[in-house]
């Protein structure tokens, strides 16, 4: 600008409501990361496999941590907010108010938490009509999905939720309604989670087949009529009382929401990769694949084998003595023992299937357990060392079978791009490296999620074009991981394994169920 002077600085809040907290950024243009908040949330389980939150609670963290991100900022300066969470169903009723979703009648827990499986009678049910508009959810829909658990609360709370209820929403889009007022969903979460199709809209015929004709009734005004590609700007940006609320001003531009995985994704898998040697500069993005570690099935997977362990208390004491996580003692103590073998050659007679909550991709099916096989009777450090060792190659050996899977599908993959909590370990980074075959992009900020809920808020202010564009210009490659190709026998091998695990559950569950 002439003169000398400076366009003044654009920023863009984030806000991530994750499995156990919320947590909020301020971004600007370039996608840099200058300010983080996080706030614990609430959690029930009144029962097994019951899985409960506050939609009000979680509203309150939102602001608390909103309002602590963007303290001595020039608000006029913050043009757009993002929103992303998890896959949980939030209940209303026709005036807005939480309704129980629980047999205590409690409407303060008002949330079916995404990892809540008491809806498998109804999955079940679902699953055996083989409706066409199963295809769009991998042949076979999730108990995590939202149909089951919207028939679970028909068939077990008619009088004192579903007869009340007037609104049921994704959380993603819950957090855009309780920001702007505007009801519309997001086309991210009704195609992921609702069997919504982006060219046919509802399909009436597969809710009157599975018994909740109620909502071809009312013209879907219950679950979503008007629908919004993420990152387009809702009616006239926050409102009033919101804005209070988050300490904001009243009419920045606030984006239709997505999914928290797929907001990690948006956040790493756009990054301009020029000058790192990947198979991936200059293909579609679509030979790109964003694997989004947070805290949820895999990170929960790891902390129940190292926490039930003997050894487990000796490990926190040591850990705690050189001021290291767990995680990072863990890694150390491997690289100790493996003496002159590379560290992954230590589970040759260790292996691990992770899926001890049921199998979402690529099997879909929740019957499976976890598997461990090759257990000792020594219970020392070294043992636990090496199960969670087990545990990571796990989690990764998963991944690969999903791409393989993808491929089959006419997919063509060659690099990953990682991200969320578990991508700051290196261990779990090489691992994927090694057992995918396929280089690892780490993002330049780590909390890549965080910038995918800014970039939607980049979006709807109108700053950028695209999407596209703004992906480009705000997610930045930190670090490229190429996989140890020596060790690629040693995998294979280990990936065979992997499979006959499940192969063998499968054969032993219908052995069990043979009546």
């Amino acid at each position: 600008m002439s003169g000398g002077e400076q366009k003044p600085e654009r920023y863009y809040v984030g806000v991530d409501v994750g499995t156990g907290s919320v947590r909020a950024a301020l971004v600007d243009q370039s996608g840099v990361l200058l300010a983080f908040a996080d706030q614990p949330i609430k959690k029930w389980e009144p029962q097994f496999n019951h899985h409960e939150q506050s939609s009000e609670d979680i509203w309150a963290a939102c602001c608390v941590v909103t309002k602590k991100v963007v303290q001595g900022i020039d608000l006029n300066q913050i043009r757009g907010l993002g929103f992303d969470a998890t896959c949980s169903l939030v209940v209303l009723d026709k005036q807005f108010h939480p309704l129980p979703v629980n047999q205590e009648g409690d409407s303060h827990r008002n949330v079916i938490m995404w990892l809540d499986h008491r809806a498998v009678s109804q999955v079940n049910r679902i699953n055996e009509t083989k409706h066409s508009v199963l295809q769009y959810v991998g042949g076979v829909m999730s108990v995590e999905m939202q149909a089951p658990k919207l028939l679970w609360l028909k068939e077990n709370l008619r009088e004192t939720c579903w007869d009340k209820a007037g609104h049921f929403f994704d959380l993603p889009d819950f957090l855009s309604w309780k920001a702007t007022g505007v009801t519309a969903r997001s086309l991210c979460s009704l195609v992921c989670k609702w069997t919504y199709s982006a060219e046919k809209g509802w399909d009436d015929s597969f809710w009157k087949m599975i018994g909740l004709e109620d909502f071809v009734a009312d013209t879907y005004s219950k679950i979503g009529n008007q629908v919004l590609p993420p990152g387009a700007s809702l009616g006239n940006g926050l409102t009033p009382e919101a804005a209070r609320d988050l300490g904001l001003l009243p009419g920045i531009a606030v984006a239709a929401s997505l999914i928290d995985a797929h907001a990690g994704g948006l956040g790493v898998i756009g990054a301009d990769v020029r000058g790192h040697g990947l198979i991936c500069e200059g293909q579609p993005v679509t030979s790109r694949l964003a694997v989004i570690c947070g805290t949820s099935s895999c990170h929960m997977g790891i902390d129940h084998m190292v926490q039930g362990h003997a050894a487990f208390p000796e490990l926190q004491v040591k850990a705690t003595a050189r001021c290291q996580s767990i995680y990072a003692y863990l890694n150390s103590h491997l690289d100790l023992i493996k003496k002159a073998q590379p560290v992954g050659f230590l589970t040759v007679d260790l292996h691990v299937w992770p899926d001890f909550h049921g199998n979402r991709s690529p099997l879909a099916d929740l019957t499976l357990k976890g598997m461990v096989t090759g257990l000792k009777l020594s219970q020392d450090l070294d043992d636990l060392a090496i199960l969670y060792l087990a545990t990571v190659q796990a989690i990764a050996l998963g991944t690969r079978f999903i791409i393989e899977a993808m491929e089959a599908a006419g997919h063509s993959v060659s690099t990953l791009f990682l991200c969320g909590g578990l991508s700051k370990n290196p261990l779990f980074v090489q691992m994927h490296a090694d057992i995918t075959g396929m280089p690892v992009v780490l993002s330049q900020e780590v909390e890549s999620v965080l910038v995918g809920a800014a970039i939607l808020g980049a979006c709807a202010s109108g700053d950028f074009a695209s999407v596209q564009e703004a992906m480009a210009k705000m997610s930045k490659v930190g670090k490229v991981v190429f996989p140890r190709l020596q060790d690629k026998k040693y995998y294979d091998k280990k990936y065979q394994v992997f499979l006959k695990l499940v192969e063998h559950q499968k054969e032993y569950l219908a052995i069990m169920n043979d009546d």
